[in-house]
């Protein structure tokens, strides 16, 4: 069976997206400072799609049957959040704009980690006396 036009047309659009959308955009490439460490920028990339399509009332022969119309379009944004900094043992965001709930977060993921490893030394203290 013959595809319909409107699948030609998404196929094409959806591979476009696919050129235009890959992990680099999220997460950029690591630059490596001159005292080590490790900076790697981040991003927020949000895309759209959309397509639509139709056929005319009357056909144009009895062979080739309605006639279609159609299209596509996508959408994308890619808009900087901040930078990801790895020093040694110490993972710290660095956002772009300050005092937004995610670089909150992401401060605290050191101090969580440590009291985890602080809860687990204590348990197996308390196993061995």
């Amino acid at each position: 069976m013959e595809k319909h036009p409107i699948e030609n047309i998404m196929t094409s659009t959806m591979d476009s997206l696919n050129r235009m959308i890959d992990v680099d955009k999220v997460i950029g490439h690591a630059v490596i400072s001159p005292s080590g460490a490790t900076i790697l920028p981040v991003s927020q990339v949000s895309f759209g799609f959309a397509s639509g399509g139709g056929e005319y009332e009357f056909p144009q022969s009895k062979k080739e049957g309605f006639p279609f119309a159609g299209g596509a379009g996508a959408g994308v944004s890619v808009k900087p959040s901040g930078f990801l900094v790895i020093s040694g043992d110490v993972i710290r965001f660095l956002p772009i704009q300050k005092n937004t709930g995610y670089d909150k977060l992401i401060d605290l993921v050191p101090q969580v980690l440590e009291q985890i490893k602080s809860m687990e030394k204590d348990d197996l203290n308390d196993m061995e006396t």
